[in-house]
């Protein structure tokens, strides 16, 4: 009997259809990968792809078979092939065997029995990636890459095809609809205790969600969503607070927000197991002698759901540079979102070996190799620093390295692999006796140049004058984003869990960097520069009645004899090294201030850069050097100082009659163990235990934000109390908050001959 449904369906998966638009998100789902396209005309497309991802195993097919004949291995299905890849190390191809886990969901868990069995007897290569990851290297492309691609009628992916290049400069990405949520006014972590009003934001128009009732709050808000179609969701706490808040409520009303595109996710029967895989735990961990803290991270599915607060690189290189380091590791972006940048460059290193064939290591451990005293104190260096005298200094010039220590990386072949190769014994690096390899170019440059390259297309675009404003903002934020791993992939170099990493080859690059410092200097001053300081990869010089010609003049002329482009950073009015505060008669390297003669500040290492400093006393110093930026010279300095004590003043007054803000007076820092490990009381460890007290446990990382309440109490309770609990204006320790206040004019003024006493007395009269 004919039977029409049966007879639309077949015709349904025959039928194939061909588009084109941007590949926006992708996840494990069942036996292969949802992804979710933008066409050009903004509508969205689902799509699904069986995929079987592989990884490499070093040792016998007869040792691997009886493997996999052992329970449970033997009820996952996997083909084990022989093939040749590459060792890093020799360049040369080895066997291996290759085994493809038929169904992905069952990728990880392969890998981790096989590590529970290996015993040292297998060696496992390209095995921790993620399946996502896997798939993006496998077909050739990348998030937001513009993709062509046939599918049939229900949905199942047949073939995509990237039209685009990730090193494209002027590439094109879809018009993204955002949803900005938090709560209202909201600048303190909401898991701290903070209640408000959910604000919601959509094209620009901003909304208070209110409801009698909780059915009523997700009834609106879900209406919102739904409507609005956003393709991002931003954040702020979303992952600590607003998203698991929300998905709680959701659970226990029945009530569908439609927070993932994907609506069969949205449904409140799906079961746990499934939206499980969207959220991330969180964890604290120990990095370049910090405690550091990765939140939980929510997740969804067809959309992004970003969190201003968890995310460093959106932070410093805004949505522009997500984007751009997404294209750039094929990493997803809900995941890049909270990757550190280390993540980043290490990614794209694995991805250039894997495009190249080259086996990846897992769990490299490489310790560093046996050295004398002698040997350690010559290589073990570091940057080189010239300390500068305190005072205050006229005409200077600050000229920088661009790039430093990846350039010296990128054009002295600097990687795991070639240094002290066996073929090149006489390409020496300066002063620590090791050498590099002349005859083969090493995985970490291939990766490098074409970043610094990028870059440096970036930056021209940004100088250029014509350039339309927009387009100068969008290229910053991805030059930027493009700094920070070039800044990491030094770093990364010299750690021994790294991939691609090892403590000669870091000791290498800053022997080169010391080198072509002293080399500035050198030349600078058989210009008749006078070196004021230098540091890691710039110097600051002066000269009287310098020019901006006779700046670029020495900048092209150290660019060009050490083969690496020194730019102009700027002339100063004025540049002042405060004294350190525990040794009067030495500055501190990095602490300075100063303005440039196109009327640009530039501070470091002072309180308003500090992020332990209250909003209200950065605001003060800030306004401070903003009157004395007004002198075009350190003689004009003095005029400036009664205004700027007048603005010192004003601060007092406002600081002594009670009328700042909790919020402008909050103090931000990291704790670095448990509440309850604390057994000192210092002001972060009361904050902690005091939010303890609440039912709020802080984990090692976290930041507090803190209010000075009585901070000479003989009751650590009250010392301080955290921002997070009701505070009125005038409930502050005054004089604590006074002598804070001081502290950062003394760091502007004492140069010009105000100390604290002379402050205070001024603030008395």
């Amino acid at each position: 009997m004919y039977n029409s449904e049966e007879y639309v369906k077949t015709i349904r998966n025959t039928h194939h259809t061909t588009c084109s638009g941007w590949l926006f998100d992708l996840y494990l789902e069942g036996e292969g990968i949802r992804l979710w396209f933008i066409k050009e005309d903004g509508t969205t497309v689902s799509l699904w792809e069986s995929y079987s991802p592989s990884f490499f195993i070093r040792t016998t097919t007869s040792v691997l078979n009886r493997v996999f004949q052992r329970r449970p291995l033997n009820s996952i299905p996997v083909t084990i092939t022989p093939v040749e890849r590459t060792e890093l190390q020799s360049g040369k191809s080895i066997p291996v065997l290759e085994v493809q886990v038929i169904k992905a969901s069952r990728y990880n868990e392969v890998i981790s029995i096989l590590d529970k069995w290996s015993e040292g007897k297998l060696e496992l290569f390209t095995c921790d990636i993620s399946v996502t990851q896997r798939y993006l290297w496998d077909k050739e492309v990348f998030p937001l890459a513009f993709c062509s691609w046939e599918a049939t009628g229900d949905g199942r992916l047949i073939s995509i095809h990237s039209t685009d290049d990730p090193w494209a400069v002027d590439y094109k990405t879809p018009l993204l609809n955002i949803m900005e949520i938090k709560l209202e006014g909201d600048l303190i972590n909401p898991r701290h205790g903070h209640n408000g009003r959910l604000e919601v934001s959509v094209n620009g128009e901003n909304r208070i969600i209110e409801g009698d009732t909780p059915e009523s709050f997700l009834e609106t808000l879900s209406s919102i969503v739904e409507q609005g179609d956003p393709d991002i969701i931003m954040s702020h706490w979303g992952d600590a607070h607003h998203i698991p808040v929300l998905r709680q409520m959701e659970q226990r009303f029945k009530i569908p927000l439609h927070l993932h595109r994907d609506i069969v996710r949205n449904s409140p029967e799906m079961p746990s197991t499934v939206n499980s895989k969207m959220v991330r735990q969180g964890k604290s961990y120990f990095s370049y002698g910090r405690i550091v803290r990765r939140e939980d991270a929510s997740f969804l599915a067809g959309r992004w759901h970003l969190d201003m607060q968890n995310s460093f690189i959106i932070r410093e290189s805004g949505l522009e540079g997500l984007i751009e380091l997404a294209r750039l590791s094929s990493i997803p972006v809900q995941q890049l979102a909270r990757s550190s940048t280390g993540t980043v460059i290490s990614a794209m290193q694995m991805r250039q070996a894997y495009k190249e064939g080259i086996l990846i290591p897992w769990r490299k451990q490489e310790p560093e190799a046996f050295k004398t005293a002698e040997e350690l104190i010559t290589s073990d260096k570091g940057g080189l620093i010239f300390m500068p005298e305190p005072g205050i200094y006229g005409d200077v010039v600050e000229l920088d390295f661009a790039s430093l220590y990846p350039t010296i990386m990128a054009n002295y072949n600097i990687s795991h692999e070639t240094l002290d190769c066996e073929c090149c014994p006489d390409h020496i690096v300066p002063e620590i006796g090791r050498h590099t390899c002349t005859q083969r170019e090493g995985l970490i440059p291939r990766v490098l140049k074409p970043i610094l390259k990028k870059r440096a297309v970036y930056k021209m675009i940004m100088a250029d004058e014509h350039a339309l404003s927009e387009d100068r903002l969008r290229f910053k934020q991805r030059q930027t984003a493009l700094k920070w791993i070039l800044v990491t992939c030094f770093g990364y170099l010299g750690y021994k869990n790294a991939r691609f990493g090892r403590i000669e080859a870091h000791e290498a690059v800053t022997a080169y960097g010391r080198e072509l410092l002293l080399r500035a200097k050198e030349i600078a001053e058989a210009d008749g520069y006078r070196l004021i300081h230098a540091i890691v990869d710039s110097i600051w010089v002066c000269k009287t009645g310098i020019t901006e010609q006779d700046a670029v003049a020495l900048s092209e002329n150290i660019s060009k004899e050490t083969g690496i482009t020194m730019a102009l950073e700027g002339i100063y009015r004025w540049l002042i090294f405060p004294a350190s505060k525990m040794r009067s008669n030495l500055a501190v390297s990095n602490r300075y201030l100063g303005v440039f003669k196109n009327g640009d500040i530039k501070v470091r290492g002072i309180e308003m850069r500090r992020h332990d400093t209250p909003p209200f006393i950065a605001r003060a110093q800030k306004e401070i050097i903003g009157i004395l930026a007004q002198a075009q010279s350190p003689e004009e300095l003095p005029q400036y100082v009664d205004k700027a004590l007048e603005v010192l003043e004003a601060y007092t007054i406002q600081l002594l009659d009670g009328r700042v803000s909790p919020m402008e007076l909050a103090i931000s820092k990291n704790i670095t163990k448990r509440p309850d490990d604390y057994t000192s009381a210092m002001d972060t460890s009361i904050a902690a235990q005091c939010l303890l007290a609440r039912g709020i446990r802080l984990e090692p990382g976290e930041r507090v934000q803190m209010i000075i309440t009585s901070a000479g109490d003989k009751d650590p309770a009250s010392r301080v109390r955290p921002l997070s609990f009701a505070v009125a204006e005038h409930d502050y320790d005054r004089e604590k908050y006074l002598e804070l206040l001081l502290q950062a004019a003394e760091t502007v003024l004492k140069p010009l001959g105000w100390d604290v006493r002379e402050l205070e007395h001024s603030k008395n009269a």
